[in-house]
């Protein structure tokens, strides 16, 4: 039963077992050396926390809110390709995961079934993004549609100008799905500024970009409008050797200065992760490996149960910083230091769970 697992190591192993090799592949791997990934995880275990004492944490309370929406805890389902090799209902069973446990799946445009029948599977909120595949009429065509199927908000990702060397699974001569449908890469290598402004008026919703990795890229979203900057490197699967997003995070909330939300990705694996993103001023975090790991895992009720050991694992944090809600986490909370447990990797988290403990 999802019920029994008390970890998410544990939900992971039972997603290995259940995965074939190109398939998990595709899902841990990054790109090239595999560096930018790496980084990832590293930003987040070269924070330390600071713990106040002797205050009341008898009642904590690990809930925010997200473009007036509540969220559970402050996490969002990220968007993530090709959903169906993960559990057989694909997108609908994130989107299910998320109404159950009370947080928000954004729906990725390359992952099935069709974003009409994910909208409609639930009666919650959702947020649609969007990779550039087609013309203006190609774009008008599926805003229209995002926007009639009632999606709440709208995100543009940015940074797959070119489809990056994933070797894990070239290796592997696997193919995922989305790139079994012929796409001319043309349109997302000519995507401007001036073509997200056009996308944003269309759609008439709260506006996302993801991918912004610098300063420079924050401050020109915040002059277009964006409601939401999306601190990201796609999780180290396009660029290499780039910085983690937890590197960055800081120097692009000083400079976006409130005037947008910020949300950021990259190796968040611990509720404790999630708490150093907001103390570092992030509004959300939004979580990849972990949905798909829990979809093949254990379908809906595996998303499900992983989103519950983040949050115990946050309200165990929180108490013993000596906090009780989300907004009382700021930068007196962590430092930074170059001490690390154990030797960085994708999954460096988990480093302990002996391999015959798979339920």
């Amino acid at each position: 039963m999802p019920s029994d697992f008390i970890s998410n190591e544990e939900i992971i192993q039972m997603a290995r077992r259940r995965l074939h090799q190109g398939t998990w592949d595709y899902l841990v791997g990054g790109v090239e050396s595999e560096t930018t990934m790496r980084r990832n995880r590293l930003a987040f275990d070269q924070i330390a926390f600071r713990p106040r004492v002797l205050r009341d944490v008898s009642s904590v309370d690990p809930s925010t809110t997200f473009l007036g929406n509540k969220l559970r805890i402050p996490a969002l389902l990220a968007p993530v390709g090709s959903l169906q090799v993960f559990a057989p209902e694909g997108g609908i069973a994130a989107t299910k995961a998320a109404a159950e446990f009370g947080v928000m799946h954004v729906v990725s445009s390359v992952t099935e079934p069709a974003l009409e029948d994910t909208m409609a599977s639930v009666d919650y909120p959702k947020m649609f993004q969007l990779y550039v595949h087609g013309d203006w009429g190609w774009i008008e065509e599926i805003v229209g549609r995002v926007v009639e199927a009632g999606y709440k908000s709208l995100c543009l990702t940015v940074d797959v100008q070119h489809y990056s060397r994933r070797e894990r699974v070239m290796v592997e001569r696997y193919v995922q799905p989305t790139l079994r449908v012929a796409r001319d890469p043309k349109y997302a290598a000519s995507l401007t500024w001036e073509m997200a402004d056009k996308i944003q008026k269309l759609a008439g919703l709260p506006f996302m970009i993801k991918g912004i990795a610098t300063v420079e890229d924050a401050k020109i979203a915040v002059e277009h409008g964006v409601e939401v900057i999306w601190v990201s490197n796609h999780g180290g699967r396009q660029l290499d050797h780039g910085l983690g997003s937890m590197d960055v995070l800081p120097e692009i909330v000083e400079a976006v200065n409130g005037k947008a939300d910020i949300i950021v990705d990259g190796g968040v694996q611990r509720g404790s992760d999630i708490l150093k993103a907001m103390a570092l001023g992030a509004k959300a975090v939004a979580i990849g490996k972990l949905q798909a790991w829990g979809l093949a895992a254990a379908g809906t009720a595996g998303v499900v149960r992983m989103l519950e050991i983040l949050e115990d694992e946050m309200i165990s944090a929180m108490a013993l910083l000596g906090i009780t809600s989300i907004d009382q986490m700021t930068k007196d909370y962590i430092r930074k230091t170059d001490a690390i447990v154990a030797q960085p990797h994708e999954m460096s988290s988990w480093v302990n769970m002996p391999v015959d403990r798979i339920p």
